[in-house]
């Protein structure tokens, strides 16, 4: 079977299946356990649009989870039908970012493409951060100044609370000389962002926001 699940929607299922583990183990009315196990299966199925028989038996055996190991096998096996990123390498990030004639690109050979919603790094000697992102199934490159904040707050792209910094991008205005700034606070951690994103949403609203 193909891949049809993307990575926000694997994490959406992660953190239900972890809600549903935190019942067993603080509930013991079975009446109040049947109705999570329903909310819990009705709330993961209604992700997706005209699944197949197959594919939504899938998703059969999470109303069986109770424990860790059983939720860490099942989406050990579920990670197989989940959506990989684009095919991104060195050469066609820098076609993005034509304007940056030094940058640094991180090497990309480990990075698991099944776990990322987009490619984010922080330039640390310019003060920049970058992002590669998907947009009508295109990649598309947005760079900015990238200024830690030093403290938790809550991100623009994933909605989690974490360690963010303001992050703003400068386009040119309408008129000669003027520029255009653009900014929001997101996470410092690119990969742990991309464990927080849950839906798709935010991530394009920033892109959309930061671009103008």
């Amino acid at each position: 079977m193909e891949p049809f699940i993307r990575s926000d929607q694997f994490n959406y299922i992660k953190n239900q299946i972890q809600i549903l583990i935190n019942g067993y183990t603080t509930v013991n009315d079975k009446g109040v356990l049947n109705a999570l196990k329903t909310l819990t299966d009705e709330k993961i199925i209604h992700l997706f649009n005209d699944l197949t028989e197959e594919q939504r038996q899938v998703f059969n055996p999470i109303i069986d989870i109770r424990e860790k190991e059983q939720a860490e096998a099942f989406l050990s096996q579920l990670k197989q039908y989940v959506i990989p990123f684009k095919n991104i390498t060195e050469q066609s990030i820098k076609k993005l970012f034509p304007k940056a004639k030094k940058l640094k690109v991180p090497s990309v050979d480990q990075l698991d493409r099944h776990e990322i919603s987009y490619f984010g790094w922080n330039d640390t000697g310019s003060n920049k951060k970058y992002i590669v992102a998907e947009k009508n199934e295109k990649l598309v490159g947005l760079h900015g100044s990238f200024k830690n904040a030093s403290k938790k707050g809550i991100c623009a792209i994933c909605h989690g609370l974490e360690e963010i910094g303001m992050f703003i991008t400068e386009t040119k205005g309408s008129e000669q000389g003027t520029f255009i700034r653009r900014g929001n606070y997101i996470c410092q951690d690119s990969q742990k962002c991309n464990q927080n994103i849950k839906t798709l949403d935010k991530l394009e609203d920033f892109i959309e926001g930061m671009k103008g």
